[in-house]
C-alpha cells in the first residue's frame, strides 16, 4: 500500500470499506477484533464481519472472513454491529441482521470453533423489534452478565423522535425476553450528556439529539457502571454522527430486569472523527476499539474514496479507567512496542512520517503542510501525547476525553508541529515491532 494516508499500523485490510468494530474477545490467548467491512467497494453495503486478531494489541494478523450476508435470509442486506460471547466454551456471535433496504434488524446468532475461522450462521431470529410506536429503529446487541443472569442491551430510536436503549433477558441466547426501556431521555441526566454536543436548541431545551441510541456498551467498574452510547441523527434522506456519551451510574436488578440510574455523564471522545466504539473487559482492565469514519469536510471526497479502494478504519486499542465519575481513555501501555528510532521534531520545522508518536511537553499545534497550503489539524493547551498513522490522528492530552480527527497527506506532504518556545519534545518513527514484521 503505497498512499500515504492510509493507516498500516492499525490492521484494517488494504481495501474496502471497514466500520464499527464488532465481536471484540479474548479467547486461549488471542485477541479478536471484528468489524463491519465491505471487501468489495469502499462504501457501505452488503456488510459482512471482517477479522483481525492479535496475541499482543500491536501486530494484528488478517483472518478469513467471519459473517456473510446471505441470500434469501434475514442477514441478505447486512450483517450489522454486534457482540462475541463465550457460551458455554463455544464462541457465539450474537449480531443485528438486516434483510433488506428498510434497515429493519433481528438478532442473529453464529456459532464458531475456537480459533473462530470457521462459522455456522444461524437462521431464526432471536429477537425482533418491541411493538412500540416510540421506536422505529432497534440494533447493536450487547450481551452482559449480573447477579448470574444473562441480559442484552440494544440500541434504539424513532427517526423523527428520541434515542433510548432497551433490555432484554437472554439466559436462553436462542431466545430473548423484552424487558423495556433501560435508560430513555426522560431521564434528566441522559437528556443533558446526549445533548452535550448537539444542537443549540435541543440542548436549551435538555433534550437529547440522537434519534438513535446506537452501539451500547456496559462496564462494570467496582459497585459503578458505565453506560456508552453513539447518537445517530436522522436528516432528510440521510444520517449523521452527533459524538458518543458516556454515563456513569449504578445498576439495579428489579422483577422487570435491570434499569439504569444515570448519576454523571460526558463526551467520550471530543474528536469528530470517532464513533461506535466497543469495549472488552477482562480481568483487571477494559480495552475499546472505536470507527473512525471518512466525514465530507475532513479532507477526502467521495471521489478521492473510490480512487483509493478502502474506507475506515478501527481507532488503536484504548485502555479505559473510572477516576472518580470521570472514564478515562488513554492508548492501551502495549503500544510503546510501535517505537522504532527517535524522530528529530522542532517547533517550526517541518518533518515527513508515515507514522510517528509526539510528546509535546507543554501546548502546541500540529499542522499538515502540502506546498504553500497549510491545515491546522489540532490545537492543544495542554501536554499532549499525538499518535499519528497516515491519515489518523490521535491525540491524548489533559482532558480526559481524547481527541480523534483525519488529516490526509499526499506524496508531497510534510507535518509541522508549533509550540510558544524552546521546549523538550520527544518523537518517534512508528513501524512493526522489530522481529515481528510479518502477521503474528
Amino acid at each position: 500500500m503505497t498512499d500515504p494516508a492510509f493507516p498500516a499500523l492499525h490492521g484494517r485490510p488494504l481495501r474496502g470499506w471497514v466500520n464499527d468494530p464488532n465481536g471484540c474477545s479474548y479467547i486461549d490467548g488471542r485477541y479478536h477484533v471484528f468489524f463491519q467491512y465491505n471487501p468489495d467497494a469502499p462504501v457501505h453495503g452488503a456488510i459482512k464481519w471482517g477479522h483481525m486478531s492479535s496475541a499482543d494489541l500491536v501486530t494484528w494478523r488478517p483472518e478469513p472472513i467471519a459473517l456473510v450476508n446471505r441470500p434469501g435470509e434475514l442477514d441478505e442486506f447486512g450483517c450489522w454491529t454486534g457482540c462475541v460471547v463465550d457460551d458455554a466454551g463455544t464462541p457465539t456471535a450474537v449480531y443485528s441482521a438486516v434483510a433488506d433496504a428498510s434497515r429493519r434488524a433481528e438478532v442473529l446468532l453464529a456459532r464458531s470453533d475456537r480459533q473462530m475461522r470457521f462459522w455456522q450462521q444461524g437462521r431464526k431470529s432471536a429477537a425482533s423489534m418491541p411493538d412500540d410506536p416510540a421506536v422505529t429503529d432497534v440494533r447493536d446487541p450487547f450481551v452482559f452478565e449480573v447477579d448470574g443472569s444473562r441480559y442484552a442491551l440494544q440500541g434504539a430510536g424513532h427517526r423523527q423522535g428520541h434515542g433510548r436503549i432497551l433490555v432484554y433477558g437472554c439466559d436462553d441466547l436462542t431466545s430473548w425476553t423484552y424487558l423495556g426501556p433501560f435508560l430513555t431521555n426522560v431521564d434528566p441526566v441522559a437528556a443533558e450528556v446526549a445533548g452535550a454536543n448537539g444542537a443549540e436548541v435541543a440542548a436549551a431545551a435538555g433534550v437529547a439529539v440522537g434519534n438513535v441510541w446506537e452501539c451500547p456498551n456496559l462496564i462494570r467498574f467496582g459497585d459503578r457502571w458505565v453506560l456508552i452510547f453513539s447518537l445517530l441523527k436522522h436528516i432528510g434522506d440521510g444520517n449523521a454522527f452527533d459524538g458518543v456519551r458516556y454515563i456513569v451510574g449504578d445498576l439495579s436488578v428489579g422483577p422487570d430486569g435491570p434499569r439504569f440510574t444515570a448519576a454523571h455523564g460526558a463526551v467520550l471522545d471530543r474528536g469528530p472523527c470517532f464513533y461506535a466504539p466497543q469495549v472488552l473487559t477482562l480481568p483487571g482492565r477494559v480495552l475499546m476499539w472505536a470507527w473512525s469514519p471518512e466525514l465530507p469536510g475532513h479532507g477526502r471526497s467521495a471521489e478521492d474514496i473510490l480512487g483509493a479502494g478502502w474506507a475506515g478504519a478501527l481507532t488503536f486499542c484504548r485502555e479505559l479507567t473510572l477516576v472518580g465519575d470521570a472514564l478515562v481513555s488513554r492508548p492501551a501501555p502495549e503500544l510503546t512496542a510501535l517505537r522504532r528510532e527517535p524522530l528529530e521534531v522542532t517547533s517550526d520545522e517541518t518533518f515527513t512520517a508515515a507514522a510517528f508518536e509526539i510528546q509535546t511537553g507543554g501546548p502546541a499545534s500540529l499542522h499538515l503542510v502540502d506546498g504553500a497550503a497549510e491545515l491546522p489539524v489540532v490545537d492543544l493547551r495542554n501536554d499532549a501525547q499525538i499518535l499519528v498513522d497516515g491519515s489518523l490522528v490521535e491525540v491524548f492530552d489533559g482532558a480526559a476525553a481524547p481527541y480523534t480527527t483525519r488529516a490526509y497527506p499526499t506524496a508531497t506532504s510534510r507535518w509541522l508541529l508549533r509550540t510558544a518556545g524552546p521546549r523538550a519534545i520527544q518523537a518517534w518513527r512508528l513501524g512493526p515491532p522489530e522481529n515481528r514484521r510479518s502477521p503474528a
